[in-house]
Order: structure tokens, then sequence, then C-alpha cells
């Protein structure tokens, strides 16, 4: 399965007083691997916005392994996965520098219009796009 790697360094503002990265950074930095993979397949949330549409977060999973620490470079590998429901579904890896994982999470995101709308089956244009980023990320 293929995943798309993110570069990310912890700064100092990320740390907090035990000298480890504060938990909820973790959930941003997932934010920034899973938007840098969407835009390659029109998916991002600015390309989502432009076709008429919102995709909010409906289930987040995070489990932590171990810290990160100021000025690591940690590297986010994001996928996304195959849903029975009409959701987009992202799985993650946020890796330190030694290699090791640090975290793990999945996010799930209903679609919604831009009023708010969820919609029960994935519009045709929508659809297109996750199928070519599901086929890129089941390639062997």
């Amino acid at each position: 399965m293929n995943q798309h790697e993110t570069g990310i360094t912890v700064r100092f503002n990320e740390v907090d007083a035990y000298q480890v990265a504060w938990h909820g950074h973790y959930v941003a930095w997932m934010e920034v691997g899973r938007n840098e993979l969407a835009s390659r397949f029109g998916l991002a949330v600015d390309q989502l916005a432009e076709a008429g549409y919102l995709g909010p977060v409906v289930n987040l999973e995070l489990k932590y392994l171990r810290p990160a620490r100021f000025n690591e470079r940690l590297t986010v590998r994001t996928t996304v996965r195959r849903s029975d429901t009409p959701t987009l579904e992202f799985s993650c890896v946020i890796v330190g520098a030694d290699g090791r994982p640090l975290a793990r999470g999945v996010t799930v995101h209903a679609l919604t219009d831009l009023k708010g709308v969820t919609q029960y089956r994935l519009p045709g244009e929508i659809a297109s796009r996750l199928e070519k980023m599901l086929a890129w990320a089941e390639t062997p």
C-alpha cells in the first residue's frame, strides 16, 4: 500500500513543560499529511470547497506510542482507506527521526454541501477523485 510522506520538524512552541510535543499537535500533523495527500487528487480542503463540498471530521482515533521532542524531524505517512460508507477515510503513522512510530491514527470525514447538508452518496466528481486516490494507495 502506498503512503504519502510529509516532513515535520517539532517546533519550540509545540513542546510542553515536560519537553515533549503536546498531544494536540499530533492531530494537526495528521491534518498536514492528509491535506498534502488529498491535494494530489483534488480532495484537499480548499479543492472540496471549490467543488461545493466540505469534509468535516466525524471520527478521530489516535494512539500515542512515544513522545516527540523539540527539533526532532518527523515523517507523517498518510494513506487513504476504502470504506463501505460515503466517507473519506485516512490512516496515518507519525514516525520519529529513528524510524520508530510515535503515533498511529485514523480520521473519517463525512461529506456535506456548503450549507452543511450531509451527502448520503458521494457525488460523481468526488467519487471519481477518491477512486483515483484509492487506486494509487492500493498499488503495490
